[in-house]
């Protein structure tokens, strides 16, 4: 009788937090002072001191317990074929109570911040396709140069001497140099990890995700290596508390281009020009094709490369995983919920109207 009387507490207090979250969503000045540029900042490193010295996910592990739990109680139910519906919605209201308060405090307040180009003090602003198309041709010279001068040849792939966990161990030292230049992106104590879960995630479509309870930065182990610092980098801006989609991609761009490391240079110059090729192939598929003929031929067979691994994995599953995490996005004030990952060109074009590429 007791544990019911939790379980209704815990329910209602559910309620009440999701009331509090939609109030002070409307406060970003207070999240990014208070939460983000404060109290987060704590919590995210205490938790990181915590889970980064292991190996394995913590995260990982961490749910997959709960998906034992939560199939373990079905089972349960169907095999006594008693299911008590009320206790049965107070229990579940109870655990969501629970999961909803560590995931707001621990990292999803983070949605609610200052948008990035406030905190960067740059023009938030559409773009014209002129502008796409003018600053995708310099993007197309920069990445060109840097494919070159890593393999001397124009036609030959970028083959990264490094191996993944090498990527890992050097990734926070390109937040090291980003920070010397804007020293917002501060991060320390790193803590990122290989999912336990690359297969079904690369089945889903996903690259890496952050585990907003324990803080671990986790990457999909099976993607192109050539790919990967760009995503470690993500996956670290969503650690110092960027939870927008496009504004990782930006940040992780930014840190990946600031490395002194010519691989991780590479890898965040081809993310960027794939966005913006992507956006303009899908409004004007012949100025596409005249652009294409500029990029080096070792970069066209990287980007095929890219391509094929995941068509290679594309499967009916997909879509309905990705329509799911759309929904998480938009209910978090992400209005354009998976699409928010292209919304990074718009901060590429307006970020170099006063820094030079």
């Amino acid at each position: 009788m007791e544990r019911n009387k939790t379980y209704k507490i815990l329910t209602i207090l559910l309620v009440m937090q999701w009331a509090f979250i939609q109030i002070i969503a409307q406060f970003p000045n207070f999240i990014e002072r208070y939460y983000s540029n404060g109290a987060y900042f704590y919590i995210s490193k205490i938790l990181r001191i915590i889970s980064g010295w292991l190996p394995i996910s913590v995260g990982d592990i961490l749910y997959f317990i709960i998906g034992i739990i939560i199939i373990k109680g079905i089972y349960t139910s169907v095999k006594k074929r008693k299911l008590n519906l009320k206790n049965t919605f107070y229990k579940t209201g109870a655990y969501l109570s629970i999961l909803f308060f560590f995931f707001h405090v621990n990292w999803g307040l983070n949605y609610f911040r200052q948008p990035l180009f406030i905190t960067l003090n740059f023009e938030k602003s559409t773009y014209t396709s002129n502008e796409l198309i003018d600053f995708t041709k310099i993007l197309i010279l920069k990445t060109n140069q840097v494919q070159f001068s890593i393999t001397k040849n124009d036609t030959l792939l970028v083959e990264n001497s490094l191996n993944k966990q090498q990527i890992k161990e050097i990734s926070p030292s390109a937040y090291e140099q980003l920070h010397i230049k804007h020293p917002q992106f501060n991060f320390e104590n790193p803590s990122i990890k290989n999912s336990l879960f690359s297969v079904p995630l690369t089945y889903m479509g996903f690259a890496g995700y952050l585990n907003p309870i324990t803080n671990e930065a986790q990457v999909n182990s099976l993607i192109p290596k050539n790919n990967y610092p760009a995503t470690v980098c993500h996956e670290i801006a969503h650690q110092i508390g960027i939870a927008s989609e496009s504004e990782a991609n930006f940040v992780g761009y930014l840190a990946a281009i600031n490395s002194k490391d010519s691989y991780f240079n590479y890898a965040g110059y081809l993310t960027a020009l794939r966005y913006c090729l992507f956006d303009i192939y899908i409004n004007d598929p012949e100025q596409f094709e005249i652009l294409k003929i500029d990029i080096n031929k070792g970069i066209l067979k990287d980007l095929k490369q890219n391509q094929e691994f995941w068509e290679s994995y594309q499967n009916w599953s997909e879509k309905y995983f990705k329509s799911f995490y759309d929904s998480f996005l938009k209910a978090n004030k992400q209005k354009d919920g998976i699409r928010e990952y292209n919304k990074m060109v718009a901060l590429l074009i307006n970020y170099y109207k006063t820094e030079k590429l």
